[in-house]
């Protein structure tokens, strides 16, 4: 069965506006228009509106609002968090691995060649799981030199191959080793419950266009009883005299929407989902034998439900899979969506020794909108267009 409209298989990359979303967001952009730093009472209205839309996202995540500062997007909100703690504390030492965001490793890469920061790496086994003891014996050695802290940063799930990190095993161990804990918690924000009582974080970010938000809007949040920081945007007394810069007024009620109705729904859309991703991978298997999949994302209880990294078999249509999926009106991507519009490979995957290069990678991922029609023919397109370039 083909589709009416365009089948949309790259959640991870940005999601659909929710129409709850938009409508709690058209009152700021037409009638309640003032500045939030004015002192007038249009102004006073938006202020109180985005101080509203704070405790939202401070009481989802069982945390103060104090703790919660609005910024442009996960990216700011991750360059803060490396960036201003560096600086404010004056490390020395940062410890990641190769498979992060390029929000994070392009920044502490940045750092290194800057001469401010030593940066080391996690190892990884074939399948992308982070070896934690050698993550403990990093943070033991630098330890062991003399009292400076270190900066670990390890995101939550990968936005490639799925992956999921232990955040309460990585952060008690960097309180073991009085380290600075951040953890780019973009793709699993809106979409796993994070109790920020329980969980041993200093920094972990959201960004509204990943949980059907818009875009251009995000967070940070600080653990206040563990780290100070300095702005990393200077320029006004805006976020508590965090961020300079005139606030994302709608984009913030907006992104209060989106993870309001995410936590409300999120165990419905985590079994529609879950459903999709398990129909994709049975479908795959008993149409191409020679199907694989990069790290967890195969793993549907044991990965980010919202992805899946599919290894095609070699082939002369690798090159065009993705040009070819598009003419089929499929949207997916290649690898991670920040990079797709450059010449170079996705790093994850280069980092996982038993990826072939010959083969053709595409990476599906998965929304609350996609239906089980629009899995079959995604299947059945892929399928059909490998059985075409057999038979050249």
């Amino acid at each position: 069965m083909t589709p009416t409209t365009a089948v949309y298989l790259d959640n991870a990359a940005t999601t659909r506006l929710d129409p709850e979303v938009l409508d709690a967001m058209l009152p700021l952009m037409t009638e309640q228009f003032g500045n939030p730093s004015s002192i007038h009472s249009h102004g006073r209205t938006v202020r109180t509106a985005i101080e509203k839309a704070r405790k939202t996202v401070a009481s989802l995540l069982n945390t103060s609002p104090a703790e919660i500062f609005f910024t442009s997007g996960g990216t700011e909100a991750d360059n803060t968090a490396i960036r201003s703690s560096i600086e404010s504390y004056g490390l020395t030492h940062a410890i990641t691995s190769p498979l992060e965001h390029h929000a994070v490793l392009h920044t502490l890469q940045h750092l290194e060649k800057q001469g401010l920061i030593q940066l080391s790496l996690v190892n990884i086994d074939a399948k992308g799981h982070l070896d934690v003891d050698h993550l403990e014996n990093l943070l033991r050695t630098h330890r062991s030199t003399g009292p400076a802290r270190s900066l670990v940063s390890l995101m939550h799930g990968n936005n490639e191959i799925g992956n999921l990190l232990n955040l309460q095993q990585v952060g008690e161990l960097c309180r073991r080793y009085d380290a600075i804990f951040h953890s780019d918690t973009v793709q699993t924000m809106g979409h796993f419950r994070h109790d920020l009582q329980q969980l041993p974080v200093d920094f972990i970010v959201g960004a509204g266009h990943k949980f059907h938000g818009p875009k251009g809007v995000g967070f940070l949040y600080v653990n206040a009883d563990r780290v100070k920081i300095h702005p990393f945007l200077y320029g006004g007394a805006q976020e508590r005299n965090m961020r300079g810069g005139t606030e994302n007024v709608y984009g913030i009620i907006g992104l209060a929407k989106a993870l309001e109705i995410a936590y409300r729904d999120m165990d419905a859309h985590k079994k529609h989902i879950t459903s999709l991703k398990r129909r994709m991978i049975d479908r795959l298997r008993e149409k191409m034998p020679d199907v694989r999949f990069n790290g967890d994302s195969g793993d549907v209880e044991n990965s980010l439900y919202t992805v899946l990294n599919v290894s095609l078999p070699a082939s002369d249509l690798s090159d065009m899979l993705l040009f070819s999926l598009d003419i089929a009106r499929i949207s997916a991507s290649g690898g991670s969506a920040c990079s797709s519009r450059s010449n170079v490979g996705s790093h994850v995957l280069a980092a996982l020794p038993t990826v072939d290069p010959e083969r053709g990678y595409v990476r599906f991922s998965f929304g609350k909108y996609n239906t089980a029609e629009e899995i079959d023919y995604a299947v059945d397109t892929l399928v059909g267009l490998y059985e075409k370039e057999l038979v050249k």
